[in-house]
């Protein structure tokens, strides 16, 4: 029986030095905290609501009708405020999604740790003066709203091409998936960390939910500076592409360029024979046209969109469909990262046995199909809520990790490019930049939908998008299945 990653894996353990300890956790900490702050805006959507319409409405003061259009008005009802939330977590998608394209290439020409420190700090100032400022200032004022919202999300895209590319030059193709699938929990860690932070400062007012959360970013930030080192190569070590020169035909990378080698065409290799001359970064073209890049770009448009309506949806609707406390449904929410967390890593880890990423993606989100429809019909109770929760974060939280995270790495590191770092952030931010346009467009839509059909139609929706995701990617299922049960045929003849 031959599983060579899985006893790979554990030699790849022996290899750890303490400096992999450290930037796994450094870089884990630091998305974790950019995803903190993101989470914050969710989960405060209610209070902020409140405050944004007449009094008439959200009954949250008791002043008399001609003080009710006070300054702080913005809409005249809580549907209004309700879409215009929409807005703004479309607004901060589509600028976050123009930031990845542009920050992998950027991240791929600069220090990643001087990109990263200044993104956190940058963001954090950013999101004290949206949620914090304006409200002590009692300065209330679309415009303004939609404009920090822009920055933030420009801010915001320095964060995880940066961190993948430091991982990928940090962690070898060996183990990766469960490694990665590991890591990639930062963000599902980042939401648990943001709902816990606004919970427990909300009954003060939402502006310290943010002066929180802006606080801890800012602090993170300056750590990364002075503490991230990048690459094995600053300090003296083998970088993993060294090593991987010498690994067996058996662990190559688990996406390849062509079928067999004498089909690879390195029309943009970096390479020269065996001698590498000069790393440099490929052309934005040049990543787009690697193999698999546009399908899993695709594919996590359509999940990523399910996937992030949930985060920024999912208290607001708990409150608004069940009638529960805020800050009980910021704590209940917790579950569905719960459930990412555990399905990027074991299905990672499987992805490794079988050294192939599609099928099991394909797996899962077929059972996510089933799981929405279960959620959609979750009864008035917490426990069987939070249970269905954790299920649908399993399935579709698992998946979106992985394409994020080790399926990128995959791909910015495919044998056309062998021997640069200098694609993966850029490969990374287009994966992600695509799936946060899907985002984007999704969060519009999830408020509209809402609005005029009801929440029940916003299931069917997420169902119909997960179900695009495996078709985009269904000839890539059907390759990597086929190439399964032929190496599957082959070991029995050879028994």
């Amino acid at each position: 029986m031959a599983w060579p990653n899985i006893f790979q894996t554990g030699t790849l353990l022996s290899r750890f030095s303490h400096h992999h300890v450290v930037v796994f956790l450094l870089t884990f900490f630091s998305y974790s905290l950019l995803h903190a702050s993101r989470k914050t805006f969710s989960n405060v959507k209610v209070s902020i609501s409140k405050q944004w319409t007449p009094s008439a409405f959200n009954k949250s003061t008791e002043l008399l009708p001609v003080e009710i259009w006070s300054s702080n008005h913005l809409f005249p009802s809580a549907e209004e405020a309700t879409l215009f939330l929409g807005t703004l977590d479309t607004i901060f998608l589509f600028s976050y999604a123009v930031g990845l394209f542009i920050s992998g290439i950027v991240g791929d020409r600069l220090n990643l740790r001087w990109v990263l420190s200044f993104g956190m700090c940058s963001s954090a100032l950013v999101v004290f003066v949206f949620g914090t400022v304006t409200e002590w200032l009692h300065f209330y004022s679309k415009g303004l709203y939609c404009s920090l919202w822009i920055v933030n999300g420009l801010l915001q895209s320095t964060g995880w091409p940066c961190v993948v590319a430091v991982m990928g030059n940090w962690f070898g193709k060996a183990g990766r998936g469960v490694v990665f699938g590991l890591w990639s929990a930062c963000a599902s860690v980042g939401n648990i960390l943001g709902a816990c932070l606004a919970s427990s400062v909300l009954q003060y007012g939402y502006e310290y939910a943010f002066l929180v959360t802006a606080a801890v970013q800012f602090a993170g930030g300056i750590v990364i500076f002075f503490g991230l080192l990048v690459s094995p190569e600053e300090i003296g070590i083998p970088g993993i592409e060294t090593e991987e020169n010498f690994e067996e035909d058996s662990h190559r990378p688990l996406i390849n360029g062509a079928e067999n080698e004498d089909e690879a065409e390195p029309n943009y290799s970096i390479q020269e024979g065996n001698t590498v001359s000069q790393v440099k970064a490929i052309s934005f073209y040049q990543a787009c046209c690697l193999p698999g890049v546009i399908a899993y770009s695709l594919a996590y448009a359509c999940l990523k969109l399910v996937n992030y309506s949930f985060f920024f949806w999912l208290p607001f609707y708990l409150s608004n469909n069940f009638g529960w406390k805020e800050a009980e449904a910021d704590q209940l929410s917790i579950w569905y990262d719960v459930g990412g967390i555990i399905g990027g890593t074991l299905q990672g880890f499987i992805s490794d046995m079988l050294q192939k990423r599609a099928p099991v993606l394909a797996l899962s989100l077929l059972l996510a199909i089933g799981s929405l429809v279960g959620y959609s019909r979750s009864p008035d109770d917490k426990a069987v809520n939070a249970l269905l929760m954790a299920v649908t974060g399993f399935f579709i939280g698992g998946p979106s990790n992985m394409i994020s995270s080790a399926i990128s790495a995959d791909l910015g590191r495919q044998e056309l490019i062998q021997g640069s770092s200098e694609a993966l952030a850029t490969v990374t931010g287009i994966v992600d930049g695509t799936g946060s346009i899907g985002a984007a467009v999704g969060q519009y839509l999830v408020s509209l939908i809402q609005d005029n059909l009801g929440w029940m139609w916003v299931f069917y929706f997420f169902i119909l998008m997960t179900s695009c995701t495996i078709l985009f990617i269904s000839p890539l299922i059907v390759r990597e299945t086929c190439s399964l049960m032929q190496r599957r045929q082959t070991r029995v003849l050879n028994e």
